[in-house]
């Protein structure tokens, strides 16, 4: 890999194109937050904010400050999510709303706690900003709630009546390992590697498939392959999340076994997601190679292909293994010649599976600067690493 040249693209573009894309369109200095419906020039097409995506904004500008530089601005712009979350989104209930109206009143409240799992992150890394106290007891306050939540039976609406068909899902141990990782930077409460320890456990135990060479989205209890369209359900880009965040969870410990645990999701991801025909990931995947129910199955969406960049730089950086960086330049090459608009800055989001343009926003209830900013600065900051590793062992 040319890493000087990757090292610039990732960093320039996070610095350059990015990050000032998002400061200059999305601050609602009327009402607070950050409007997130953005069209393809920056202009505002929808005034809701989704709860998400003001913790993960929080966490963006508030990780930009303390990695990269303690530019006022950016802190500001932390403080300015962050104060809107505390101020409007939270229920009488204690849990949070999913989507507001542009002056604070709530629209919808979901059955899922990720607002509260991106607001603990947001608040958390604002704290070690900020240098404030309150906020990380807050950020502990809402994590609390949302395990309370997730671990006890009958508190959120199931998805599917479990009497009928009992099942466990891998989206919460995934994110709760990502949301553990932030939480133990600034508190070392023993409830946090508990957390993550049984996440680890459970993707390990319940969701990887080796005999397959697969990761599922939604398995019985006892781990076994619920045969329906849902049972069967790959998401890559969940999986390649999954395999990257346990990756750095053996660096944060020391644990490399962990770390070479991980790389087979990303290899069985990148096996059965990418499309040979046309470049890029797929959405969805049936395990069985049968048809998905999703309208969208086979979109390309800009999310997978940001996991997958960082995923594959760093199973290579720790691997030193060739194939991780083929595959690193294979997604590279995909994404960006289909994803960033050369006119506008920042990613389209959603491409049809030839890759032609589906849809020109830049925002929305789902799409911010989270996934987008976070590979580009990981990737920055990994091949830094890699380069300082490098000249180390040369001298």
């Amino acid at each position: 890999m040319d890493i000087a040249r990757l090292l610039a693209t990732y960093r320039d573009g996070l610095l350059e194109d990015t990050i000032p894309f998002w400061s200059r369109y999305s601050p609602d200095y009327e009402y607070g937050g950050f409007l997130t419906f953005l069209d393809r020039d920056g202009s505002v097409y929808g005034p809701e904010k989704p709860v998400w995506l003001q913790g993960r904004i929080a966490w963006v500008y508030s990780t930009l400050y303390n990695r990269v530089e303690k530019r006022t601005e950016w802190l500001e712009l932390a403080r300015h999510a962050v104060d809107f979350l505390l101020k409007h989104c939270f229920d009488a209930d204690g849990r949070m709303f999913f989507l507001m109206t542009r002056d604070g009143r709530p629209l919808r409240k979901r059955r899922y706690v990720f607002s509260e799992v991106f607001a603990a992150m947001g608040l958390a890394e604002y704290a070690k900003a900020s240098g404030e106290d309150r906020y990380r007891a807050r950020a502990a306050e809402v994590f609390d709630l949302l395990l309370r939540y997730h671990r006890t039976p009958g508190m959120l609406e199931p998805k599917v009546n479990p009497q009928v068909q009992p099942s466990i899902g891998h989206t919460m141990p995934m994110i709760l390992l990502c949301c553990t990782q932030t939480l133990r930077t600034v508190d070392d409460r023993p409830i946090y590697r508990e957390v993550a320890d049984e996440s680890i456990e459970l993707i390990f135990s319940k969701f990887c498939k080796p005999e397959l060479r697969a990761v599922l989205e939604m398995v019985a209890p006892d781990g076994s392959i619920i045969d329906t369209p849902d049972g069967r359900t790959i998401l890559p880009g969940h999986a390649i999340e999954s395999a990257w965040f346990l990756m750095e969870e053996g660096r944060l410990r020391g644990d490399l076994e962990l770390s070479m645990r991980a790389i087979p999701l990303l290899e069985w991801s990148l096996e059965r997601g990418w499309d040979e025909e046309y470049g890029g990931l797929l959405y969805y995947v049936d395990l069985k190679g049968l048809p998905r129910p999703e309208y969208q199955w086979d979109m390309k969406l800009w999310w997978p292909h940001t996991e997958a960049l960082y995923a594959t730089l760093l199973a290579w950086h720790l691997t030193g293994e060739q194939r991780w960086a083929d595959w690193h330049i294979r997604i590279h090459e995909y994404a960006y010649s289909h994803f960033p608009d050369p006119q506008h800055g920042e990613w389209f989001g959603y491409l049809h599976r030839d890759g032609t343009l589906a849809n020109r926003c830049k925002g929305n209830c789902w799409k911010g600067p989270y996934h987008l900013a976070r590979m580009q600065l990981y990737c920055w900051k990994l091949l830094e690493e890699a380069t300082t590793s490098a000249l180390l062992r040369e001298n």
